[in-house]
């Protein structure tokens, strides 16, 4: 999987539906050629919620969930932010050797490490990852179960290969790593563990919209959301959209429904929320007093139209009634020409 589409599913919030499987993952990101940007971010990632935050600019590892202030002690966030400071210079020397690589100049760069591993509560199966990307492609991951590297054709060579780093990296992924991940899950359970249920909305922009149903506010990510009639759940006239993350760590999602122009009436509609493993729904019904629009009610538009055309008509009358004066005047002085 590119590492693009691995940072979509991290910050997107699509991860298994499994509720007891928790992820642990590092995110190195070095740019250049970006205006106003950092030259270089550090995430880290529990369960897909920003755990801790440095860049090049405040240069130093912030906390960013309440329980890993309260369980760490002063000196964790010091020797974090070393350790980010120590990233930041290889990953500059990074960029600029990557660039004659690609026999690129100017334009924008990133570089990207992407490492951490899964960790499944209930089986106890771990799972490790390794990836190296530049502009949202991989360049180079590392294969866990074979020690070995896949590189693309483009940059053959680019790692120099030190077979004991890879045993390290490996050893690491699968046990430091988990063992850190089970230290965090255990500290911070109560909220990452937490359920809030959202506050669903019937939008639509007018009548002739889309009706999109907009959940907002949930937590965990593992969620779906349907339209279905009568009971049974439907997929023509219907667009799902991603799970996408709030500024407070919840998360929002939406799903549109297109009815066609002769759809006689909006009876048996539902729009279903449900948390994935989880036998309870939200379930909210389309009906006109459901909906939150900005346009006009398809009455509305009806009752426009009359007007328009009455006022077209009477517009008409009054340069018929003109039309009709003017050629009868016309007519009585032709008459008076012929007399005189």
């Amino acid at each position: 999987m590119k590492i693009l589409g691995v940072l979509s599913v991290i910050f997107l919030g699509l991860y298994s539906a499994a509720a007891v499987t928790h992820s642990l993952r590092y995110l190195h990101s070095a740019s250049s050629g970006i205006p106003g940007f950092p030259g270089f971010v550090t995430v880290v990632l529990v369960d897909g919620q920003p755990f801790s935050y440095y860049d090049s600019n405040i240069r130093r590892e912030l906390p960013r969930q309440s329980w890993m202030v309260q369980t760490e002690d002063p000196d964790f966030w010091e020797r974090r932010t070393q350790s980010s400071f120590v990233n930041e210079q290889v990953f500059k020397r990074k960029v600029a050797m990557i660039k004659p690589r690609f026999n690129l100049t100017g334009g924008v760069h990133v570089v990207q490490l992407l490492y951490g591993c899964e960790w499944d509560e209930e089986t106890g199966d771990i799972k490790g990852q390794w990836q190296f990307g530049h502009n949202g492609e991989d360049i180079l991951a590392l294969d866990l179960k074979t020690n070995t590297w896949m590189e693309s054709t483009t940059v053959a060579s680019f790692s120099n290969k030190n077979e004991d780093w890879v045993i390290q990296m490996n050893n690491y992924l699968s046990q430091g790593c988990p063992d850190q991940l089970k230290k965090y899950v255990s500290h911070g359970r109560s909220t990452l563990m937490r359920t809030e249920s959202p506050s669903v909305s019937l939008l639509q922009k007018n009548f002739l919209s889309p009706v999109r149903c907009h959940a907002t506010g949930f937590y965990p990510n593992r969620a779906v959301m349907f339209w279905r009639k009568d009971g049974n759940e439907i997929h023509a006239g219907v667009e799902k959209g991603e799970i996408l993350p709030n500024n407070d760590g919840t998360f929002q999602m939406s799903v549109d429904l297109k009815l066609l122009s002769d759809t006689p009436e909006k009876e048996g509609y539902e729009c279903v929320f449900q948390f994935s493993g989880v036998n309870e729904s939200i379930i909210t019904k389309l009906e006109e007093s459901n909906i939150r629009t900005n346009g006009p009610s398809r009455y509305e538009v009806m009752v426009s139209a009359v007007i328009a055309i009455l006022i077209f008509a009477a517009v008409i009358a009054d340069w018929l009634i003109l039309y009709k004066r003017r050629k009868a005047a016309d007519h009585l002085n032709k008459k008076k020409q012929i007399l005189l």
